[in-house]
């Protein structure tokens, strides 16, 4: 079953690099293809190689949630629309471009931040703190407290911004950080816990890293 996934997101890159080096209109969407394609890979690659004792199928993200499908799915149908009814939206290549570094980015951002945490990190909120978990504060960690959330959010953003979807730019926008701020503020619950007085002043002197979010409050 690795191998199966692992093959399909090496056929969907193979593609994508083929439409981006054409002169086809759907160039953008082939950088786009190999922006997920890669995220999705080496979110697994990176997990096997930091903390292999929680690698897993889902580790490649494939399955994240209904929510997270609906979302991509709602991006090609957006994607496909418009290029039929304003093909000229489609092919702004300034703004493909500025999506396309901010997906270079955001998943340069994730991918340091899962390496700088090592074995602390996880793709599941943990709620017990095991022998070997420490608070990490070096490396991206010393920029945000939430790294590999900041870089999630603008990858997740920028590949709308690549795609050229005014629609789905907006919407990935405000459910991305939604989904973000209940997520930073239930971990941070379960940080205190496990790391006391030593989290909240390294939460006092850290930004969460995006935007309006400041994480849990915490009652003096």
């Amino acid at each position: 079953q690795i191998a199966v996934r692992a093959c399909f997101l090496g056929f969907a890159f193979g593609c994508g690099l083929l439409l981006s080096t054409g002169r086809s209109a759907w160039r953008h969407f082939g950088w786009y293809m190999c922006s997920l394609s890669l995220f999705h890979y080496s979110e697994y690659l990176v997990t096997a190689i930091n903390n292999p004792r929680s690698l897993s199928l889902d580790s490649f993200l494939l399955n994240h949630s209904f929510e997270y499908n609906l979302a991509a799915l709602s991006s090609w149908v957006e994607f496909t629309l418009e290029k039929f009814l304003f093909p000229e939206l489609k092919q702004i290549t300034w703004l493909s471009t500025v999506g396309l570094l901010m997906v270079i980015f955001g998943d340069c951002l994730r991918k340091a931040a899962m390496l700088t945490a090592g074995s602390n990190f996880n793709h599941i909120v943990q709620n017990e703190k095991s022998d070997t978990h420490t608070l990490v504060t070096s490396g991206v960690y010393g920029w945000f407290r939430h790294p590999s959330y900041v870089g999630w959010f603008y990858w997740s953003i920028g590949t709308q911004v690549l795609l050229c979807n005014p629609i789905c730019m907006v919407g990935y926008a405000l459910v991305s950080w939604r989904f973000f701020r209940e997520r930073i503020e239930e971990e941070e619950i379960t940080l205190i816990h496990f790391f006391g007085e030593e989290y909240l002043e390294y939460k006092r002197k850290v930004p969460s890293g995006l935007p309006f979010i400041k994480g849990v409050k915490v009652e003096l």
